[in-house]
């Protein structure tokens, strides 16, 4: 045979077993990383989100209701908003005490402010109590005074004092009226941030916005009174929650795509959502996060929105 005509004998020679050990290492190492990059994104906690516009005992749901509630929307950590001695909110919700003994039960999950009937002789005295015991801001100011009223500036006086914001419902001719004088109060309180939520502050998007329409379907003008505040107030603030807030979104989504752009840094995530599921069509604050996981510009707003606002301004 000649020499150059060398049979293999089936053998694996030392030189070739260290090439194949170092195959297999390199790709049984390549497989771990992959599976623990796998494995540590599956295990990921879930981006937070804080929803500052939730109430206690909303329409008659409980407790448990609005747990699971949450935990199905996938808020990490939720604002209760109570109710003053009258009234309820218009809508059932409990009050102050309601508040706190949720609160102190989950305290990783709920933060709560204090709330009185703006023009109640006592208003001041108890705000002022349960700012001492822990809340973190007034509201949900939804009373029937006017939004540049002695009464709301008493109460923007004691914010002012706590160096707490104030959540205030803008409903035309019932809560907070004369929107179009707000910017008297921003001005005498520079230093109170004030957040707006509710029909007509969501309808005056609009530039061509007629007051009386609370749930308005038309495409909008931009330019409107809600965006002039936000624009020309840096304590101005938005809160994205309830149908007015859902309303806004769908009405016009071009509108809407510009306007979460441009006021991103304001814009605070809140629900308001009496639902007991937490997901679905009838729930608003499953819609209105997902309409602004849509709408959003990009991640870094989105972010802004649903969490980073939230965070800064209330200081949590």
């Amino acid at each position: 045979m000649p020499s150059n005509l060398v049979q293999s004998s089936g053998r694996t020679t030392p030189d070739q077993h260290e090439s194949l050990s170092r195959r297999q290492f390199l790709a049984s190492s390549t497989a771990f990383l992959l599976a623990g990059k796998l494995a540590s994104a599956n295990s990921a906690e879930p981006e937070p989100v804080i929803d500052i516009h939730q109430h206690t005992n909303y329409l008659g749901r409980t407790d448990e209701q609005l747990i699971a509630h949450q935990k199905a929307l996938g808020a990490t950590m939720s604002i209760l908003l109570p109710a003053g001695r009258f009234f309820g909110l218009d809508a059932q919700c409990g009050g102050n005490d309601t508040v706190i003994s949720l609160a102190k039960r989950y305290p990783h999950s709920f933060k709560y402010f204090a709330n009185e009937v703006a023009d109640h002789p006592e208003a001041l005295k108890v705000i002022r109590a349960h700012l001492r015991r822990g809340a973190i801001g007034i509201g949900e100011q939804k009373f029937r005074v006017a939004c540049d009223s002695v009464y709301l500036e008493n109460i923007a006086r004691l914010a002012q004092e706590f160096n707490v914001l104030i959540l205030m419902h803008f409903q035309h001719d019932r809560y907070n009226s004369g929107i179009e004088n707000f910017h008297r109060t921003l001005e005498k309180f520079p230093k109170v941030i004030f957040i707006g939520h509710a029909q007509t502050w969501w309808a005056n998007v609009d530039k061509s916005h007629s007051q009386p329409i609370l749930y308005p379907k038309t495409k909008v003008t931009p330019g409107g009174l809600t965006d002039r505040l936000l624009s020309d107030y840096p304590n101005m603030y938005g809160d994205t929650s309830a149908g007015s807030g859902l309303n806004f979104q769908t009405r016009d989504e071009e509108h809407a795509r510009w306007f979460l752009e441009r006021h991103q840094n304001k814009l605070l995530f809140g629900t308001d959502c009496d639902d007991r599921v937490g997901s679905g069509p009838a729930c608003d604050g499953a819609q209105i996060l997902a309409g602004i996981r849509r709408l959003a510009p990009n991640k870094a707003a989105e972010r802004k929105i649903l969490y980073e606002n939230a965070k800064r301004v209330l200081k949590i």
